[in-house]
């Protein structure tokens, strides 16, 4: 049995951009919903959405049919977390708030087996090697693995540059959000100083020869990134579209209650 193929890896090095989309509804059924939607990937995220291993495991199940990559997002950098994350089966990992190139070669190490890393064998316990149908998998895994580390605090894009140069790392993602109110401009990822941070931190990305990604849910926000070199962007978060429908569906029907007639009972 051959190593399943990283398409989200291989399509870094393509000009054309990749749009993904936030999956944070931690459920297979959902994930499957949002996978056949045409997103060339998808984020199940571990960080800010209740999920569990078992649970990112459910949604990669779900959504292997599919052409639309699953990338995982961790909740921490943590070597045995990110061993089960690997084990169940996911080959991108993003991981949050990463400050250092020392914590980016500890996330390297936590990815690869020894001598070159710490990964544990789980052998046939394991989907990733499918259970031991996949022929060579220890020599080979990390060719199809790829890490993703989040910049998005002051120190991380002080320290972009050596964190984007740690050999192992495949792409630096920033988040414009957390990295606003690290810099004073809470809920304001739009104000001038945060967006010089970010445009430095993509060019320093681009520089080492790394993919550099981003969230932008916003359009004008998408296309300027899209613009100064970001090569895979996250133009959508499925809860929010849920609700941002759900509201405009029910506004198409409802009076506005300024204009509503008083309820009168005499």
């Amino acid at each position: 049995m051959n190593m399943p193929h990283n398409a989200f890896k291989a399509a870094l090095t393509a000009k054309h951009t990749q749009y993904g989309i936030w999956a944070g509804f931690t459920s297979g059924y959902a994930a499957e919903i949002v996978a056949g939607t045409g997103y060339d990937w998808m984020l199940i995220d571990g960080e800010h959405a209740p999920n569990s291993v078992p649970s990112v495991l459910n949604q990669l199940q779900a959504v292997a049919p599919y052409a639309t990559a699953p990338v995982v997002r961790a909740v921490t950098g943590d070597a045995n977390l990110i061993k089960q994350l690997l084990d169940v089966g996911a080959q991108t990992l993003m991981i949050p708030m990463v400050e250092t190139a020392e914590q980016a070669q500890a996330l390297v190490r936590a990815m690869r087996y020894p001598p070159h890393g710490i990964r544990g064998v789980g052998g046939g316990l394991t989907r990733a090697t499918r259970w031991d149908g996949v022929a060579n998998y220890l020599t080979t895994a990390h060719q199809e693995l790829c890490l993703i580390v989040q910049v998005e605090s002051r120190t991380g894009v002080e320290n972009v540059e050596a964190i984007a140069a740690v050999e192992g790392v495949d792409a630096v993602f920033i988040g414009p959000a957390d990295l606003s109110i690290g810099l004073g401009h809470a809920g304001n990822p739009g104000h001038p100083e945060v967006q010089a941070r970010i445009q430095y931190a993509v060019n320093a990305t681009l520089a080492a020869g790394k993919a550099c990604g981003i969230l932008a849910p916003n359009e004008e926000d998408a296309r300027r990134y899209q613009g100064w070199g970001c090569q895979f962007i996250a133009v959508a978060i499925d809860i929010s579209l849920l609700r941002q429908s759900a509201i405009a569906t029910l506004a198409r029907y409802r009076e506005p209650a300024a204009v509503q007639a008083p309820s009168r009972t005499y």
